[in-house]
């Protein structure tokens, strides 16, 4: 747990180059990229605690994860990150044995997911229409519709049942959402580019695999002993970064040079002034904040939805559970489980995060598919979870561990015209210098695009003081080094 810095009474307005509002993954990547270069930096936090929805809890031997268990990384400055932030030592990668398979409920089995096209081709998943219509995809046009559901666009190029049985419980179990509603170029942007370069899916998955060999780009899933909190504790101490705990901020106000920014603290008010201020907030506290400073921005805002997750964590002995759990865990399709999107087998993907001889499993409930798992209570969602997992992995006993955490908003829901709504904002930002909006209802949701936006937004406020930017830093030790072009899309 981070013990929170000393605070003292401010009697008098400091200068600072960055004040970031918000403490969570996004606002602690931003401030460590800036500090890098020497900026006076504070992080305000509301709570209590920085880290945001990432926290790692110890209990009964088990390692759980509130939110994000993990990262999936293919981007150079996050490797740039881990490594200088001192990371490395502590970071552990998946097990060998969660390698081998993904599985996907289907038919009330649960079976492996094919994750290369020769292999979907010959999987009993589909049927042979389905097949057909997959192996069509290179000979679809592109459509040119600027902003399309993921429906229209996966259906469009790869059919109906691709949609159903496989991207429909994707995007439900990974970001919460709903396929019908949510924007294709929000929520699948390498897809969508891989179209709009290549015209096809399948050529540009041909391409970027023959140009992975060349670049010799590599990707790699990864966590930390201690779990995802080792992450968020590290950038939070890390020298330069001031965090405040327990800083709540009640105005946002533009001077001449810059903004004066107030926060009510442990010990008073505090009142500084930032030439940059980075909010990482949820969209409806970034739109509060900026009612006064922009309505128009604040309206945009104002209209970013969020759908509530409930996951809950069983412990059990290894002898309970019949199935192999020999991957990462399963998807639900709709059609399927109405209530449980997804099941990760968390001891299969990594190290300490069950005593020996026992296994911990995370379910995921709710959702756009099931908003109306949010009000149950706990009985109610131990019960759905233990009913859909008994027949799929041979469960046998009841858990000797259960934890549950509540997610009212879990993640943004990238629906209706999202990238039209991100091009206002960004438009409406480029007239009020100095402002920066950084949090996961733009640019990704994934703890690896949390960290790339921070590098992103560091490059932006130190180009307009005239400093080397962090990106430009980079390739200059790059080219000193052996170090590894970015992966293709």
């Amino acid at each position: 747990m981070i013990k929170q810095k000393k605070i003292q009474r401010y009697d008098k307005m400091d200068k600072l180059d960055v004040l970031i509002v918000g403490g969570g993954i996004s606002g602690l990547a931003s401030a460590w990229w800036l500090a890098r270069s020497g900026l006076s930096v504070e992080v305000w936090e509301a709570s209590e605690r920085p880290g945001g929805k990432i926290m790692s809890t110890r209990q009964d031997g088990y390692l759980t994860e509130r939110a994000a268990a993990m990262v999936l990384n293919f981007r150079p400055e996050v490797v740039e990150m881990v490594r200088e932030a001192g990371l490395e030592p502590a970071k552990t990668a998946r097990l060998p044995t969660a390698e081998a398979r993904r599985y996907l409920l289907h038919r009330g089995h649960l079976k492996a997911l094919p994750m290369r096209m020769g292999a979907m081709v010959a999987s009993p998943l589909w049927s042979l229409r389905g097949k057909l219509r997959l192996l069509a995809e290179p000979f679809i046009f592109s459509s040119g519709q600027a902003d399309e559901s993921v429906s229209e666009f996966i259906t469009r190029r790869l059919g109906h049942e691709i949609l159903e049985k496989a991207m429909e419980p994707f995007i439900a179990g990974t970001l919460a959402g709903d396929v019908y509603q949510a924007s294709a170029a929000a929520v699948l942007p390498r897809l969508t580019a891989l179209e709009r370069r290549y015209g096809s899916i399948t050529a540009g998955v041909l391409v970027n695999r023959v140009l992975r060999r060349r670049t010799a780009c590599t990707t790699e899933t990864f966590s930390f002993s201690g779990g995802m909190s080792t992450l968020a504790e590290t950038l939070a101490k890390t020298p330069g970064i001031n965090v405040r705990t327990g800083f709540s901020v009640d105005e946002l106000v533009r001077e001449r040079d810059g903004w004066r920014v107030t926060a009510t603290a442990p010990h008073g008010q505090r009142t500084v002034s930032a030439r940059h201020v980075i909010v990482t907030t949820p969209a409806s506290v970034a739109a509060a904040l900026l009612n006064r400073v922009d309505n128009e921005l604040a309206e945009l805002l104002r209209g970013i939805g969020y759908a509530a997750v409930n996951v809950v964590h069983a412990g059990l002995s290894r002898d309970a559970v019949g199935h192999p759990l020999d991957g990462t865990g399963f998807l639900a399709p709709k059609g399927e489980s109405a209530n449980l999107t997804g099941n990760l087998w968390m001891s299969t993907l990594f190290p300490d995060r069950a005593p020996p001889g026992k296994v911990l499993l995370s379910s995921y409930l709710g959702g756009a598919r099931a908003p109306q798992v949010a009000d149950w209570d706990d009985g109610r969602l131990v019960d759905e979870t233990l009913r859909t997992l008994r027949p799929l992995i041979g469960l046998k006993a009841d858990p000797e561990m259960v934890r549950i955490d509540r997610h009212q908003q879990a993640l943004p829901a990238y629906h209706g015209a999202y990238q039209a709504r991100m091009q206002a904002i960004t438009a409406r930002l480029q007239h009020i210098p100095g402002l920066h909006l950084e949090a996961n209802y733009r640019g990704g949701v994934s703890v690896r695009d949390r960290l790339a936006c921070g590098h992103a937004v560091a490059n932006r406020i130190l180009e307009t003081r005239q400093w080397p930017s962090v990106e430009r830093r980079r390739r200059e030790e790059l080219e000193k080094s052996d170090g590894k072009a970015a992966c293709p899309l």
